[in-house]
């Protein structure tokens, strides 16, 4: 269900829980589940190994496992995700997967294969009660939160696919991933925060990736973003800016109504300073809307001389939408006032946008 112009929503309707996953839980509390179980705690470690090292789910194929045991254990493994539809681009090397939650929730996630690595975006809400105007997500409202095992299991999926040789280019494994899907990421803090320790923990407690290769957007929930910086996770912060004054950002982003630009940048910077990780501002280029040069020029001056980089993304299209990407030459121009004032920019390639899996256009529909 769409939201009126402007209005936020922090807390989804209440629903039912997904069930408990292996995934939700730390490897102590993993264990005192198995142990609940009537099993040893150390079968917690085995069924761990088996997740997210062989990345299966197949309790009848885990030999280690007595067999009397597996049927038990098997409760920790629920499926989660199904598979709708599935849609790929740039020679099969970019794939986005509708998936449909256990009450009927729809999410969407995206995985995308580059020489150099291998990139997860996936979705932390079903639906965004953040209500960007210029983003199909925003536009369909907060259905709800996603539990910690849904929002890993995305990425699970993924590297499932790389690892059967599924993706064009061979066997491989996600090396990086986005929490740039569907939905506020910190708006689903508690979540958010498990789903990224289960996938930067070496196995058998997590996916083992590294914590530089994962990457956390918001559009700039000021204390949440204190709340990461105290987590001791070194990920990257990406702030979905989109404008550098007060008086738009008011309406393409409506948060900027609790927290102003000065404040969500002076959280940027704090999170900089303890982390020691360049903050990613995220700009979308709209057409004679926010790509002005003396727009450029008042965002390089906010921003220079601080530990940034800055993302340049031409809006992607989505239906009904009023706006669209800036004149290419508007896009080259804002560039240069950047550039003028010493800050680091580039302009995202839009990957998957014929499939309307690039940034901004997830809405999950059938």
């Amino acid at each position: 269900m769409s939201q009126p112009p402007g209005q936020l929503t922090f807390v989804g309707p209440r629903r039912a829980r997904p069930a408990r996953h292996l995934a939700d839980l730390s490897m102590a509390d993993r264990r005192a589940a198995v142990t609940e179980l009537g099993e040893k705690a150390f079968r917690a470690d085995q069924l761990s190994r088996h997740y997210f090292e062989r990345l299966t789910t197949d309790v009848g194929a885990m030999t280690d496992l007595p067999a009397a045991a597996r049927e038990k254990l098997a409760t920790l493994l629920p499926d989660l995700l199904t598979p709708v539809k599935e849609q790929t681009t740039d020679r099969g090397t970019t794939r986005k997967t509708l998936w449909r939650l256990f009450d009927g929730a729809l999410v969407e996630s995206v995985l995308m294969r580059y020489p150099d690595r291998v990139t997860m975006c996936v979705s932390s809400q079903a639906g965004c009660g953040m209500n960007c105007p210029f983003c199909a997500t925003g536009q369909a409202g907060l259905t709800r939160n996603m539990s910690t095992a849904e929002i890993v299991e995305q990425v699970v999926a993924g590297a499932r696919a790389l690892a059967a040789g599924e993706v064009p280019g061979g066997p491989g494994r996600v090396s990086n991933v986005v929490f740039m899907g569907m939905g506020e990421p910190l708006a689903n803090y508690k979540q958010v925060i498990g789903a990224v320790r289960r996938l930067v923990e070496p196995a058998p407690d997590g996916l083992g990736i590294s914590a530089r290769g994962v990457t956390v957007s918001t559009v700039g929930l000021v204390p949440a973003i204190g709340k990461l910086a105290d987590e001791g996770l070194p990920v990257t912060l990406a702030l979905s800016l989109h404008a550098p004054d007060d008086e738009l950002r008011d309406t393409l982003v409506p948060i900027n109504t609790r927290w102003k630009v000065a404040e969500v940048l002076d959280a940027a910077w704090a999170y900089a300073a303890r982390t020691k990780r360049r903050v990613s501002i995220e700009y979308a280029l709209i057409k004679d809307i926010n790509d002005q040069e003396w727009r450029a020029d008042l965002l390089g001056k906010l921003i220079k001389n601080k530990l940034v980089h800055v993302n340049l993304i031409p809006l992607n299209p989505t239906p009904g939408s009023k706006w669209t990407a800036s004149r290419p030459e508007d896009e080259r121009a804002f560039v240069r006032r950047l550039e003028f004032h010493g800050v680091p920019v580039t302009v995202r390639d839009t990957r998957g946008r014929e499939i309307d899996g690039a940034c901004g256009q997830l809405a999950a529909a059938e």
